[in-house]
């Protein structure tokens, strides 16, 4: 008796292994839906090339803006259409909505988010930045302070030039916390650096809780200080967060204090003197 031939791989199974070997994994995750559809729509060979490739292509733009998303430190995704502007009503959200496209990336302008704690700055940064990270820009997210901090630490381990390329080469910085407090000499001139190296070449977003008119206030020399400002505010856009903070007490017990915070009193219901 003749031996039994073995039998050979379908053309499916080929072309599953050339999949593999051409590395196009999403492509060979997808097929088998292709092929379904195919056969309802019988497309010509042109137009399920298309398809097939665009799987591919998809797939891969997607894992690179997961990427992007990551390296940026932004955390979760924040969308603009939860964000609740009725609390903000001189606040155009049309404005604020139409720096998703990211425009200002392109234009390398900053925007400037400025106003009281909790009124929503940071969660705008956050959304414009998740934004620009799906058109694939660069995004880097970080406090000033941990900013400022990583660069002074940095000189110690002769690290300074690598950690001054993470926050001056992305197209798109987020600074969060500016102003929070006082910089010494070292931190007010890493500051300066920063900003100088990203003027006009790339976007920076500042989100500050201080009017710029205080910043000379925080630091060691005010000539310093009007240097830093007038590069960060030069074209750029300003956002200017007012009204009654999101974040509120849950209950409030006793008399109010002489200098407690006029919003902490209207959460109770208390009257303002």
């Amino acid at each position: 008796m003749s031996p039994t031939p073995k039998s050979e791989p379908d053309s499916l199974e080929l072309i599953h292994r050339l999949l593999g070997e051409l590395h196009l994994t999403s492509l060979a995750r997808g097929l088998s839906a292709l092929l379904d559809q195919a056969q309802k729509d019988a497309p010509g060979y042109t137009e399920f090339l298309r398809r097939a490739l665009e799987i591919e292509q998809a797939a891969r733009i997607e894992r690179k803006i997961q990427r992007r998303i990551r390296w940026s430190k932004l955390g979760p995704y924040v969308d603009l259409n939860e964000f609740d502007f009725s609390a903000r009503p001189e606040l155009s959200a049309n404005a604020v909505k139409d720096f998703l496209t990211c425009r200002f990336v392109e234009e390398k302008r900053n925007i400037i988010l400025v106003g009281r704690p909790s009124t929503g700055k940071t969660t705008v940064a956050r959304a414009i930045g998740h934004a620009a990270c799906r058109r694939l820009h660069h995004v880097y997210y970080a406090s000033m302070g941990e900013m400022l901090e990583a660069l002074h630490a940095s000189r110690a381990d002769h690290t300074y030039r690598k950690v001054f390329r993470r926050v001056t080469k992305p197209s798109l910085l987020i600074v969060d916390d500016a102003g929070f407090s006082n910089l010494n000499l070292d931190h007010a001139t890493d500051l300066f650096r920063v900003v100088n190296a990203r003027y006009r070449k790339a976007s920076t977003i500042v989100i500050s809780n201080l009017p710029f008119k205080k910043w000379a206030e925080l630091m060691p020399s005010e000539p310093q200080a009007v240097a830093i400002v007038d590069r960060l505010i030069d074209d750029a856009s300003i956002l200017r967060f007012s009204g009654k903070p999101f974040r509120n007490p849950r209950d409030i017990q006793g008399a109010p204090l002489p200098d407690e915070e006029p919003e902490v009193q209207l959460a109770e219901g208390q009257p303002v003197s």
